[in-house]
């Protein structure tokens, strides 16, 4: 029996390695999208350097406990890939969010991680030094798995899931899965207790991204025949009005196609008149008799 159990660790172990993996490459096509526009615009480096923060805790707490290879393995991974992320984000970064995320690293992944180790070196020892790091590390598995209740809480009030996609949010609910029953059958309840709510709120927004993944359409679709129906009866009540105006038009037209004759006839009378009256103004003296 114990030798299937260590089986299924290794086996839940191996999986939540691969699944994780694959977590840590989601950022991809963010960092994609800093290389061609050559600027982080509105993105943060914080979820970088709390993921950074968190594997090398998670590598120190596997040495404490010298029994957890598999931990080591994926949090060794992404270490490198988290430090390549938060490199690639200062390289485009403008200088002052340079300056914040340099602090922001320094502070939790020097000072904070220095402290946890230095502190558990000195204060505990044996098995207390690993209780402590491991509530240390349950604490802040819990705290990172609660973030992205402000997600689920924008997906509510927008009814949108531009910003929770479900591919990502699928992977982490496997991943959870996968290291609560390596925690489970390990005994190490510090690795199972966490992704219980890992696992809970990656259901959450599974099921809100089918909720809310046609909410838009379905709004654009159900106003559509309501903006219809009012540009109809915009049209309605306006109609007899230009039906009006145009009868005006074609009466105005002909008024004028009838007074344009007369007026022309006019003209032509007044030039002929005008042309004998100064005939017959003309001195005599000034009348040129034509060359016989």
């Amino acid at each position: 029996m114990a030798g299937f159990s260590g089986h299924l660790v290794l086996v839940f172990g191996l999986l939540g390695n691969m699944i994780s993996f694959m977590v840590y490459l989601a950022p991809l096509p963010t960092f994609y999208h800093v290389y061609k526009k050559k600027s982080t615009e509105g993105f943060q480096s914080i979820p970088y350097v709390v993921g950074l923060f968190s594997a090398m805790l998670w590598i120190y707490y596997a040495l404490l406990k010298t029994d957890a290879m598999l931990l080591i393995t994926i949090n060794s991974v992404g270490c490198f890939i988290e430090a390549f992320y938060i490199g690639f984000f200062l390289f485009y970064a403008p200088k002052k969010i340079k300056i914040q995320t340099v602090k922001v690293v320094v502070f939790l992944n020097v000072v904070g991680l220095g402290l946890i180790v230095v502190l558990s070196q000195f204060l505990a020892k044996g098995p207390n030094r690993v209780h402590i790091v491991g509530w240390i590390c349950l604490i802040f598995s819990l705290s990172v798995f609660v973030a992205p209740l402000g997600v689920v809480r924008q997906v509510i009030r927008t009814k949108s899931v531009e910003y929770m996609p479900f591919p990502l949010s699928f992977f982490l609910t496997l991943s959870a899965v996968m290291w609560f029953f390596y925690g489970l059958l390990l005994k190490d309840y510090n690795i199972a207790i966490p992704n219980v709510l890992g696992f809970s709120f990656g259901i959450l927004q599974m099921v809100l991204y089918i909720m809310y993944k046609n909410a838009k359409k379905v709004i654009l679709d159900q106003k559509l025949p309501q903006f219809t129906d009012e540009i109809i009866k915009i049209e309605d009540e306006k109609l007899p009005e230009l039906k009006e105006q145009i009868i005006d038009v074609m009466k105005l037209s002909t008024m004028v196609s009838e007074i344009i004759p007369v007026v022309l006839k006019l003209n032509n009378n007044n030039c002929g008149h005008e042309v004998v009256d100064e005939v017959h103004n003309v001195p005599a003296n000034q009348i040129i008799e034509p060359v016989k």
